[in-house]
Formats: C-alpha cells, structure tokens, sequence
C-alpha cells in the first residue's frame, strides 16, 4: 500500500530534494509553497518523475497558523492517513540579537517553531490511534551549537530540537517514529548571493537520502538523531 508524506516548504531546498526522494520510492505527496507558479511547476515534474504517486498541492503561507491548518484539513481530506510528516519550512536570518529588527522573533519563531507544532498537534493524535507513522524534523547544526550572528535563528532552531524530543518522548509507547535531521552548512537558498564551492557543502539530496534510509529501516530501529555536516567543517 502507498504511504502519504506531507513536506511544507516544498519547492525548494531540502523540501524539494526531500520530495523528488519521496516521489522515487512510490510515496504520495501533499506539498506547499507561497508561490502558485513554483507549486505548480514541481507538482508537474513530480507527476513525470513517477506519473503512479498522487500530488496535492496548495498554496499556503506555513508562517501563518490558519494557513498551516488548511493544509492540515486540505490534506487528510485529499489523501487521508499521513505516514510521514517532513516539518522542513524554515527562514534564515543573519545577524545578532542585539542590532535585529522588532518583529524578527516572532516572524522566525511563527515560520521556524509553530508550523511543527500544529502539524504534530493535528496528525499526532492519528498516528497515535493508529499505531504508526514517522516525522521528520529538520532542524540544523545551530540547534546544537548556537551562531551569534543568527542569535534568533539559533533560539528557534533550539526549540524546535527541543520539540522534537518530546514528540518523541510522547510517541514512542506507541510506535510513531520521530528524527531530528541536524544538516550543516547545505547548499540552498539561504546561501543566495555567497560564492561557495558545492563540494565543501552538504547538499539537500545528501539530507534527502539520509530521511530515506532512515524511512526503510526495521520497524523496530529510530533514528532519534541525524546530523550531517560538510566533510571539511562548517562554512
């Protein structure tokens, strides 16, 4: 039977390599974005990728708690039961506490935090009942070990790693699996106008394969945690 993935932040990213993964292995897909044409133009090549999945898209701002429970309702009213949960949406933010703008902690923790707590909050209670399903969480190395020059960035990358643990917390006595994927410095958007090399970076299908194998593991084995790092260091 195929399984149903939800991803936010899809068109983009890891969410993309995420979900052109996801599209190989046979798995349906319910994906968003806050742009009609890029959502329109992924739903497309993912049906040519593999024309046998199911894709439902919508069109939803995730850092709004409204538009997140939309596509919450939109989803399981399209394709029922979600086996996985990719809580990927997240925005970037360099510069420190001190010298950040007024709105910057609630615009970060809405777009980086809530999303994966409405999500858990409207599909836990389900996979509970059912027995079954895994979410993925990606997080990121300043979960870990905080950057300065991201202050806000950091603290919401923190909770949300905090958040994860008690996802699990709750969801292990009842066979729901839960993985913080910790990438480091990776190759997507949020590197927009910085000259690097790619080979000195993880690249979002380096993470898309890791939530793959990690996917196909035995019913018995959790990842609790996955942190994926350019060999040379970070950036």
């Amino acid at each position: 039977m195929m399984k149903n993935a939800l991803i936010t932040g899809a068109t983009k990213g890891i969410g993309r390599a995420v979900s052109i993964a996801f599209a190989k292995q046979g798995i349906n897909l319910a994906i968003c974005s806050r742009n009609e044409k890029e959502l329109s133009d992924f739903d497309n090549e993912l049906r040519q990728i593999n024309p046998d999945i199911t894709v439902i898209t919508l069109v939803a701002d995730c850092s709004k708690p409204d538009d997140v429970k939309k596509f919450a309702v939109f989803t399981e009213k399209k394709l029922g039961f979600i086996d996985i949960l990719v809580n990927n949406v997240g925005m970037y933010k360099h510069v420190s506490i001190l010298n950040d703008s007024e709105d910057s902690f609630k615009t970060q923790m809405d777009t980086n935090l809530m999303p994966a707590y409405e999500l858990y909050r409207f599909f836990g209670k389900q996979m509970v009942s059912v027995g079954k399903g895994h979410i993925f969480n990606i997080c990121s190395v300043a979960s870990i070990n905080p950057i300065a020059e991201a202050g806000v960035y950091s603290v919401t990358k923190y909770a949300l790693l905090g958040l994860n643990k008690v996802m699990r917390l709750e969801m292990q006595a009842h066979g729901v699996k839960v993985t913080a994927v910790i990438p480091g410095s990776t190759l997507t958007d949020s590197w927009k106008g910085v000259e690097v090399d790619k080979d000195t970076m993880v690249l979002p299908e380096d993470v898309a394969s890791a939530i793959i194998n990690i996917l196909n593991m035995s019913a018995g084995a959790n990842v609790d945690e996955v942190i994926i790092k350019p060999a040379g260091g970070q950036l």
